[in-house]
């Protein structure tokens, strides 16, 4: 069977999480079945494009898998138990039932994902081992998606993959007590994967569409893996539904020149339709379950903005409500300012600085690391709506010194430019 290149990248990607459970199944060392998967994955990109898809593509990859595991166990022959386990890999390799991997009915993506988030993981280390280990990809294709240089992104995966040895973190299913929380943390690490490609925190490029496609993909994964009547399965569909509405203004979110394009300007026959109608219908066969969580009300929040025929036909007093609702159960600056924009559009700009202002005094927004840019640039867009354009200005600039990356840099200072032109000072 033969494939062109994007459908055997799709296929590896599919495959990995599957073969890696195969083997840590079998040895119980996810360190060393990791990197022999990551072996095996690299092999089938050189060999399938000229030779074929094999007829039983699982199979090849374990059978690489347990050769690669025969090679890293053999270089650390020193230590007898290295040596014993050598032994046990070669008796797996002369046993035909073994290459075979698991049952059909067996999927070890839940399991997989659960382990790299891991709650003795840093969330950075979590992004990038699900990322390696669930997603497939190479740790240069992960370096070069969050601007690092491959080996800082190798000893980063590398110190995962140790933590979680000392952790004694096994690759079985958690307990009934700690599932669920989980599971929220495997949520929170797909999110974060999906905002980092939505829009990434520095470099030239707005966004990364390989992240926010690896991270709705993913996300897929994990809804596949839950059962329907699962407490948890309406917030990850929620999450899902979430990125789909997002992902579905890509195209409109830059111009012909890759300058940014905000939301009230966008070309709406530019967004998605089928990502749009993915989405509305996720969330609206969930929403009536009253299993409400941050997840579902964001993706509602987006579902108002994608129906809209217009920017001047968006309900904003519904969003305003939804997301006073989404700061009660997430009371975070990104909520709260989101909600002061709203507040604003839905009310008028001076009830929206008058809430930035209290927000600010109660929980200093303007001064959090996390939300200071968005803050000086929700308050230029405030006091623009205001009418006050040299205000505006200056806040505007103040928020582009504080983003690095360089297509909101642009996008900032023009709009501080264009309402305050620099001869005009």
């Amino acid at each position: 069977m033969n494939g062109g290149a994007p459908t055997i990248e799709h296929l590896l990607r599919t495959e990995a999480p599957q073969v890696l459970g195969a083997l840590v199944r079998r040895f119980g060392q996810f360190d060393i079945a990791e990197d022999a998967v990551q072996e095996a994955l690299l092999a089938a990109s050189r060999t399938w494009p000229a030779d074929g898809v094999p007829e039983n593509p699982r199979s090849w990859l374990i059978r690489i898998g347990y050769r690669k595991m025969v090679d890293l166990l053999r270089s650390e022959q020193a230590r007898r138990r290295r040596e014993q386990e050598t032994g046990l890999a070669e008796l797996a390799m002369r046993e035909p039932a073994r290459d075979a991997g698991p049952p059909p009915n067996v999927d070890d993506s839940l399991t997989l994902l659960l382990l790299c988030c891991h709650p003795a993981l840093s969330p950075t280390s979590q992004v990038a081992l699900t990322l390696r280990a669930v997603g497939g990809l190479a740790t240069a294709e992960i370096a070069h998606a969050y601007g690092t240089t491959e080996s800082t992104m190798g000893t980063r995966i590398s110190r995962a993959k140790q933590q979680l040895a000392r952790a004694g973190a096994r690759f079985t299913p958690p307990g009934a007590d700690d599932r669920d929380s989980r599971i929220t943390a495997v949520t929170r690490v797909l999110y974060l994967i999906f905002n980092e490609g939505y829009t990434t925190s520095s470099g030239d490029r707005l966004t990364r569409v390989d992240l926010t496609q690896e991270a709705i993909r993913l996300t897929r994964m994990l809804r596949a893996t839950l059962p329907a009547d699962d407490a948890m399965t309406a917030e990850v569909t929620g999450l899902l539904a979430l990125m789909l509405l997002t992902e579905a203004r890509h195209a409109a979110r830059t111009g012909d020149d890759g300058e940014l394009v905000p939301l009230e300007e966008q070309d709406r026959t530019r967004w998605n339709r089928d990502l749009i109608r993915e989405g509305t219908e996720l969330i609206d066969s969930v929403w009536p379950l009253r299993r409400l969580g941050p997840y579902q009300i964001q993706a509602a929040i987006a579902a108002l903005h994608a129906t809209a025929p217009s920017p001047e036909q968006t309900d904003w007093p519904q969003i305003a409500g939804l997301y006073l609702w989404l700061e009660r159960l997430t009371p975070t600056a990104p909520v709260r300012l989101s909600r002061v924009v709203a507040v604003a559009q839905a009310y008028g700009p001076e009830r929206g600085l008058a809430l930035l202002d209290d927000l600010n005094r109660a929980h200093h927004l303007d001064q959090n690391p996390l939300t200071h840019q968005r803050e000086r640039a929700v308050r230029a867009h405030l006091l623009q709506m205001t009418g006050n354009t040299t205000g505006a200005a200056a806040f505007y600039r103040q928020a582009a010194t504080l983003t690095d990356n360089h297509v909101e840099q642009r996008y900032l200072h023009d709009k501080a430019d264009h309402l305050d032109p620099p001869d005009r000072r």
